[in-house]
């Protein structure tokens, strides 16, 4: 039996969450980029209403470090199986909720309009917190039941639900803007994609809930007991590795939430282009993405994921020399090639990211030791690129945002130099 039914049920429970898991950043992304501006504050002028509804946005990661903490200490103490789902509940709740917040004008009536960006932004660190502990235990998931040989495929299964979930996301917000009209969709369709959310929720928990705790962590409890606060132990002994981490996560972050919600923003904005044109282009580009991922793991399992990871970096340097000047260009096909390019090398940078950072980590803090690496990368590519990119534009220097991909490109590339291995069954004392 091939290695990929023999462990079907793992490598669809660790696919099916972070699906979840990008829908769900994916429709807040979308509806930031779109509504959130004038429904929560609608006292700005139009480039500051797009500044600060991508300033929400960025809450989550700051939040994500905190969750990727907390259900870090957890997972590396009580196991992977139980703080996974903890952690999809806790994203799952803060976007359905979201669907039901008043917006400016509606709490404006009983003279608290403040208070709905500010639930808007209590919601978004939920969403964040949950995030914390969902990508680094998929991926352990995966990793760590892995046969040898296969880490590379197996440790990119968890990405390959970045385009699943995007693609869900914004079908759905294409749908509702093809049937519903743009004061039906600003007063209320925004809301359908974080109630369906519950549906994919409850898919994902009931996948989980069927799958066991893996072997390597086993084998962990029964060599020692965990580590007492494992991330004290990461900081005391594993910072270096940490550091590495990070900096080889920030590429991806700033590619994808520049070719996806930034993109959107500037398309569906400035550059004129209809809402629901722009957002089927999105569509045909993510699947370069998929490309790319499949690709990025074979390769990983056949050179390594480190030297994929190098080559991604790379490419992730010329990318930026080219997507600003592309992404403004006045042909749509044009635009669309650029983000096709973008996302298929986002695949690079990614695919590898899985199977790469759990091999910096001992089992004792590795849950730890990824997700807060990845959440770290996370805040330096996915919450400070967009708004820099937005203010760039906003100054007209719309053109020259494709140098942050070049320098998260640089900055990527150094981590993945300076990192170094752990052995994957490396005992270590209980701190």
């Amino acid at each position: 039996m091939s290695p990929i039914r023999q462990h079907s049920r793992v490598l669809t429970a660790s696919m099916t969450g972070t699906a979840v898991e990008f829908y769900d950043f994916y429709i807040y992304g979308t509806a930031a980029a779109l509504v959130f501006g004038p429904l929560f504050f609608p006292g700005e002028a139009p480039g500051r209403q797009l500044l600060f509804s991508l300033a929400t946005f960025s809450i989550a990661f700051f939040a994500r470090a905190i969750g990727a903490v907390c259900f870090g200490h957890f997972g590396d103490r009580i196991g992977r199986k139980s703080v996974l789902v903890a952690s999809l509940l806790t994203m799952g709740g803060s976007t359905l909720l979201i669907a039901f917040l008043p917006t400016y004008a509606f709490a404006s009536q009983w003279g608290a309009g403040w208070i709905a960006p500010v639930l808007l932004c209590v919601l978004r660190f939920g969403q964040g917190f949950g995030l914390g502990g969902e990508w680094g235990g998929a991926v352990l998931l995966v990793v760590e039941n892995a046969p040898k040989g296969w880490e590379g495929r197996f440790g990119a299964a968890p990405q390959l639900g970045s385009p699943i979930g995007f693609i869900a996301a914004n079908g759905l917000f294409l749908l509702l803007g093809l049937f519903l009209g743009d004061a039906d969709f600003l007063a209320w369709g925004w809301r359908i994609p974080f109630l369906a959310s519950a549906l994919l929720v409850a898919i994902g928990l009931w996948v989980r809930l069927r799958i066991g705790e893996t072997p390597e962590f086993r084998a962990a409890l029964e060599r020692e007991p965990p580590a007492r606060v494992p991330f004290a132990r990461l900081m005391r002994d594993h910072t270096g590795a940490l550091l590495a981490g990070s900096a080889g996560v920030i590429a991806v972050f700033t590619i994808f939430y520049l070719a996806t919600a930034y993109a959107l923003a500037q398309g569906a904005g400035p550059l004129g282009h209809s809402r629901e044109t722009f957002l089927a282009v999105q569509l045909v580009t993510v699947c370069f993405q998929a490309i790319g991922l499949i690709l990025a793991a074979v390769l990983s399992d056949r050179l390594s994921p480190k030297r994929v990871l190098l080559g991604g970096a790379l490419a992730t340097i010329a990318l930026g020399l080219v997507f600003g000047p592309g992404l403004n260009a006045s042909s749509l096909w044009t635009v669309g090639a650029t983000l096709s390019l973008a996302l298929f090398v986002m695949g690079f940078v990614y695919a590898p990211l899985g199977a790469w950072l759990a091999s910096l980590f001992p089992v004792s803090v590795r849950y730890s030791g990824v997700s807060l690496a990845f959440t770290i990368g996370g805040i330096v590519g996915g919450a400070i690129s967009p708004v820099a990119a937005q203010m760039l534009a906003s100054g007209g220097n719309a053109t020259s945002v494709g140098l942050l991909i070049s320098a998260a490109g640089a900055l990527t590339l150094l981590g993945v130099i300076l990192s170094r291995p752990e052995s994957r069954t490396m005992p270590a004392a209980a701190a």
